[in-house]
């Protein structure tokens, strides 16, 4: 009963900040907004959901399947941010600021 529990209150956590974090590329103004919405909220719902993922198989090896995911996760979401991110600013794409919004309308 208490796994079952914590497997729909991690299942309910990832896919809430999962959602944070869709909500978050869509509202966002600019690609580094757009980008830390992305990174932060996406990889904490995905961790919350290869957790829940994890204590519903239980068993060993796909326990450490989903943790090597984890990690792998873990590593690779901020990076590739950061060079989706660094690119960005190479092309030259300005941040947003609030000087922007209120010239636009």
């Amino acid at each position: 009963m208490i796994v079952t529990t914590l497997i729909v209150v991690f299942a309910a956590i990832g896919v809430f900040f999962t959602f944070v974090a869709a909500v978050g590329m869509l509202r966002l103004p600019d690609v580094y907004s757009r980008s830390h919405a992305a990174t932060k909220a996406d990889t904490l719902g995905a961790g919350f959901s290869v957790l829940a993922v994890a204590l519903y198989f239980g068993t060993v090896g796909e326990t450490l399947r989903a943790l090597i995911l984890l990690v792998f996760i873990y590593y690779t979401n901020p990076t590739a941010a950061h060079a989706i991110t660094r690119a960005a600013y190479s092309r030259g794409i300005d941040v947003w600021t609030t000087d922007d919004s209120e010239g636009s309308r």
